[in-house]
């Protein structure tokens, strides 16, 4: 079964990339978990992201397409990148979520991936 680790940071969390003093602890953190998950071979895809505010954001509204930028959600953390694992559970999954440096520093969601529905023949 797969399921998304959605890893959200908070903005301190995510200052830790650049800061001299602790970026080491940080990305030594991320280095061993992706690791680890690569290693017990349940790793179907995933991919850090670059900062929120390189985001750019669509809306259809009143039929036409309107483009802002950056993420305009109303919360303290932002996603900061994600996995899709493969496993047998949600209680896998989740053990494996609770592993991540996010999961300390801000949250993981974990969301089952959509089976693509059937074909309509």
């Amino acid at each position: 079964m797969q399921f998304m680790l959605i890893m959200n940071e908070t903005a301190a969390e995510r200052d830790k990339r650049n800061d001299p003093a602790v970026a080491g602890d940080y990305w030594g953190a991320w280095t061993a978990f992706v690791g680890e998950i690569q290693q017990a071979g349940i790793v179907v895809n995933g991919d850090g992201l670059q900062p929120p505010h390189t985001a750019t954001t669509v809306r259809i509204i009143d039929g036409k397409r309107v483009v802002q930028d950056g993420p305009f959600a109303d919360t303290k953390e932002q996603l900061g990148g994600y996995f899709t694992i493969d496993v047998p559970d949600l209680d896998t999954a989740l053990a494996w979520a609770a592993k991540s440096p996010a999961a300390s520093g801000g949250s993981v969601e974990v969301r089952p991936i959509m089976l693509p529905p059937p074909n309509a023949a």
